[in-house]
């Protein structure tokens, strides 16, 4: 491989195409919500995004770094094999590499990836019975949902295929005793996933603390989830809600455009 281009904040976009600076901004952008909605982890676990052309290269967040400080600039872009391909100041996480290197080499379609440690989340995998389907929300989710039982750290490559065969072709990913992955057409998919995902979470954590015996939603009805879910979004999925998203950002002073 060529020695990587030589990058800083300043020029970062100069040295890119116009369709991956959107991917970074939008990216920056995922990762300030997900500080903004208290989902993050210190600078733990990862969202990446797949940069937009014949290469494929991704964009994942500087190790290290607060996700309420990540820009569009600060990015890092790697291969598929984990070298960095634009020169930067930052590492990357390793167990963060190997979980999302294998979702985007295995899905065409995933075009982002979202890694969490939310309470919720990691609550309701630690559960046997996984998600429960109590809430419109988790509807959502059971229309969708894998489960991938813990290994450990996530640095063997070993477990790749078992995580990409877990996932097969769907959207979300319970990631047991560990967290919750999303995937998605654009980064706005992948965030309306996890927002959902994450939200199901909760609610199935607040309604089992109350003590009473839950009432379950019948398959009968998860069955027409797909069809309402389009309707709902107007077809657009994520698209709908992305720009809003945005403007809570502006109005808080995020720079994840810069």
């Amino acid at each position: 491989m060529s020695a990587p281009e030589r990058a800083t904040n300043q020029n970062v976009r100069d040295l890119v195409s116009p369709e991956e600076w959107q991917a970074r901004v939008d990216l920056a952008a995922a990762y300030r919500l997900v500080a903004d909605y208290g989902w993050d982890d210190l600078v733990f676990t990862h969202i990446s995004a797949r940069v937009p052309g014949a290469e494929h290269h991704f964009l994942i967040n500087p190790y290290g770094m607060m996700f309420e400080e990540i820009t569009a600039s600060s990015l890092v872009k790697v291969d598929l094999q984990g070298d960095i391909v634009m020169e930067s100041e930052y590492s990357i996480n390793p167990a963060g590499f190997t979980i999302h290197s294998a979702v985007h080499a295995a899905r065409e379609d995933a075009l982002c990836v979202m890694h969490l440690h939310t309470d919720n989340g990691i609550a309701v995998s630690a559960q046997k019975e996984g998600l429960l389907p109590i809430s419109q929300q988790a509807l959502f989710v059971l229309a969708s949902l894998g489960y991938h039982d813990y290994e450990g750290l996530a640095l063997n490559d070993e477990e790749k295929p078992r995580l990409v065969n877990d996932l097969g072709n769907k959207t979300f990913l319970i990631l047991r005793n560990h967290g919750l992955l999303t995937v998605g057409q654009s980064v706005a998919d992948a965030f309306l996933s996890m927002f959902l995902l994450e939200r199901a979470c909760r609610i199935q954590i607040l309604a089992q603390s109350g003590g009473s015996e839950l009432t379950p939603i019948g398959k009968e009805i998860l069955a027409q989830i797909p069809a309402q879910e389009a309707v709902v979004t107007q077809g657009g999925r994520g698209k709908l809600a992305w720009p809003g998203l945005l403007r809570r950002l502006d109005r808080i002073g995020a720079n994840y455009a810069d």
